[in-house]
C-alpha cells in the first residue's frame, strides 16, 4: 500500500520542462486528479499536499515534491515518513529514468539506484532501499558525458508526448496501490496495448452473370 508519493525533481521555473523532472509532472498529474492543492511545508522541504479521501485508501495519503533539488532528495523525505510512521515499503518514488526509451515505463519494489542521484539521498536518508519506483523512461544520449546536459534539457514534443502517455496510463494503477494490490498495478503498468487487429480481406466481387449472345446482324 502506497501512502507517500515522491515526484523527484530540481525546483525553479528554469527546470521544469526538464527531462530530470518528469517526477514532478506525475506528481502534477495525480494532483489535479485528486483536486489536491500542493503548498510549501517548510518543515518538509518541499510541496506537500495531504489528501484524506483518496478513493480506495484506508487513509490519508501524501504527496511529495522535493525543494531541495535532486542530490538532496531524501532531505525532504525522511522527516515527513518519519513524521507520519509511513514505511520505506509505502513510499513510492517517481523518477527519469536514462536506460528506458521514452514511452515506456518499469514499476518495482527496492533495487539499486542506477546512478540516479534523487535515489541514493532517498536510500542514504531512508536507511533503506526498499522503497517502490516508477521509472518513466527518457532515453540515453548515447555518450556518457552527455547525460548531465541531457537530463537537464527540455525534450523534444514528440519525446515530453511519449513520457506523458506513459504518465496517464500510471494513474490507472493508482488506486490499486492505495488499495495495497501492488501486484495488480504492476501487471496493469506493465501491460502492453492490446495488438491492433489485421483488417479483413475484401470480399472479392461477384463475376457477373453470363448474357445469351446476342443474334447477328445481317450486312
Amino acid at each position: 500500500m502506497i501512502r507517500l508519493f515522491v515526484g523527484l525533481g530540481n525546483p525553479g521555473p528554469e527546470y521544469e520542462h526538464t527531462r530530470h523532472n518528469a517526477g514532478f509532472w506525475w506528481i502534477d498529474a495525480l494532483a489535479r486528479g485528486l483536486g489536491a492543492n500542493l503548498q510549501v511545508e517548510r518543515s518538509y522541504y518541499g510541496l506537500v499536499a495531504r489528501v484524506n479521501n483518496a478513493p480506495s485508501a484506508p487513509g490519508p495519503i501524501w504527496l511529495l515534491q522535493p525543494m531541495t533539488f535532486m542530490n538532496l532528495s531524501g532531505k525532504a523525505v525522511a522527516p515527513l515518513a518519519r513524521f507520519f510512521k509511513i514505511a520505506p515499503e509505502e513510499i513510492l518514488a517517481i523518477h527519469d529514468e536514462l536506460d528506458i526509451e521514452p514511452g515506456q515505463m518499469k514499476f518495482k519494489l527496492g533495487g539499486g539506484n542506477g546512478g540516479h542521484n534523487g535515489l541514493k539521498d532517498m536510500q542514504a536518508q531512508l536507511g533503506s532501499a526498499n522503497f517502490w519506483r516508477l521509472r518513466l523512461g527518457i532515453g540515453h544520449p548515447g555518450i556518457k558525458a552527455e547525460v548531465s546536459n541531457y537530463v537537464l534539457r527540455k525534450p523534444p514534443l514528440a519525446e515530453r508526448q511519449l513520457i506523458e502517455d506513459c504518465i496517464g496510463k500510471s494513474m490507472e494503477a493508482v488506486q490499486l496501490m492505495l488499495g495495497g494490490d501492488m501486484e495488480r498495478a504492476m501487471m496493469k503498468i506493465h501491460a502492453k496495448p492490446p495488438r491492433p487487429k489485421p483488417p479483413k480481406p475484401p470480399i472479392p466481387e461477384s463475376p457477373p452473370a453470363a448474357t445469351a449472345a446476342e443474334p447477328a446482324k445481317d450486312s
